[in-house]
């Protein structure tokens, strides 16, 4: 018998649903909310690009047609994935998430796969398109954790050894993230793991003397690179080196600065006439702030607050119901979406230091913009699956 069913707590029972969800059973506050940043995002990366576009390839709609294109598979994988994938099937194959992580973030080593760029090993190349295994590996490791979590939640209240267990193959992970480097991944994983046990009932006490210690190899990683300090001492006065190491994020407080209340009118951006670097990636946000300005932004933040907090709430839904893996899969995609947000708004506002992290949904990425629609898929279904049990408790009820 599990240490779970032991323990008391309910597991996992959910009659089998049928292949084809309603679709009127599906959140549409959630999914409007998650398609109006996927179009905000397709408008703002044809605004950002352009004209880097046709300067170094020629083809000004080059960046927006592909981000089109990926937007395109993105809402068929979604469909797809809502439609056929039961969440009670992906809890039996839990177990294959962990090695296909690590196998894709392996990938990148392999001559001929890996891709370097700026420096950075983040890439593979297949069949002349580019996947990020960064971020198959966040949903990968969530999916994995979720399982984890809900076999042994028990344990984890209780034990430190099933509380460590988890956080040992996060290490090895971040291993494999910095060796790219990517400290961002780093620590939207880091995040969504301490989240997702803080919310499967850990006690706080353990969390502290961890906090400590993370909080401490984190500013070892941190300072371990010399462009890592130059990038929080530039975060800290970007002005004092305004050309050098604090150019991006001098040039995007220029860009929230044009912007004012209503911004300069949408296509009207000067900064990203080749002054804010990645403005259609990483700084897409500092466009939108010049475009649209501070009643832009705020829209913007109302639209991923909905969203996220819509998320959270199902959650809870589940959590109260007993889906231990439906609920803390949720929190997961959860805790990743809004840690990415987070450090990206921070970032382009100069709040936190400078991170390579996409804003899900908006910035140019097909790997990003695919895993999130995966994410939100199973979010609307693990909702779709609630409801459709709760009508069937009420119509055995009635009956």
């Amino acid at each position: 018998m599990s240490a779970d069913v032991r323990a008391g707590t309910p597991r996992f029972a959910l009659p089998l649903t049928p292949l084809r969800p309603s679709l009127a059973q599906i959140d549409v506050p959630m999914l409007l909310a998650a398609l109006g940043l996927a179009l905000v995002g397709l408008v703002m990366v044809s605004s950002a690009s352009l004209q880097i576009a046709e300067t170094r390839l020629g083809a000004p709609f080059y960046f927006a047609t592909r981000h089109a294109i990926y937007l395109g598979m993105g809402i068929a994988l979604g469909l797809g994935v809502y439609m056929l994938v039961s969440l009670s099937w992906l809890e039996k194959l839990r177990f294959l998430a962990l090695p296909a992580s690590v196998a894709v973030l392996l990938m990148l080593f392999i001559p001929g796969l890996g891709r370097e760029v700026n420096g950075s090993l983040r890439w593979i190349n297949l069949a002349g398109f580019t996947v990020q295994p960064s971020e198959i590996a966040k949903l990968g490791f969530v999916m994995y954790l979720a399982g984890y979590i809900s076999v042994r939640k028990a344990e984890l209240e209780s034990t430190w050894k099933a509380f460590l267990m988890p956080l040992v193959v996060l290490g090895m992970l971040a291993v494999l993230l910095l060796m790219q480097p990517d400290f961002g991944a780093v620590m939207v994983l880091g995040v969504a793991a301490m989240g997702m046990l803080f919310l499967s009932g850990v006690p706080t006490r353990r969390f502290l003397l961890l906090a400590l210690l993370l909080s401490l190899l984190a500013a070892l990683i941190a300072f371990a690179q010399p462009y890592r300090v130059a990038r929080l001492m530039s975060f800290m006065d970007p002005w004092a080196d305004q050309y050098g190491s604090g150019y991006q994020l001098t040039q995007s407080l220029i860009a929230f600065g044009r912007g004012h209340w209503f911004g300069v009118g949408m296509g009207n951006s000067v900064q990203k006439l080749f002054y804010l670097p990645e403005a259609h990636t990483d700084f897409v946000y500092a466009v939108l702030a010049e475009e649209l300005g501070l009643f832009g932004n705020l829209l913007l933040i109302a639209a991923f607050t909905l969203l996220i907090s819509r998320i959270f709430l199902l959650g809870a839904k589940l959590a109260a119901r007993g889906w231990h893996y439906h609920s803390q899969l949720v929190y997961g995609i959860a805790l990743i979406f809004s840690t990415q947000v987070v450090i990206n708004l921070g970032v382009n506002m100069g709040l936190l230091p400078t991170k390579g992290l996409t804003l899900p949904f908006v910035s140019y990425g097909g790997s990003s913009l695919l895993i999130s629609a995966v994410m939100i898929a199973l979010v609307l279904r693990a909702g779709t699956e609630l409801k459709g049990y709760e009508a069937r408790q009420r119509g055995r009820v009635s009956g």
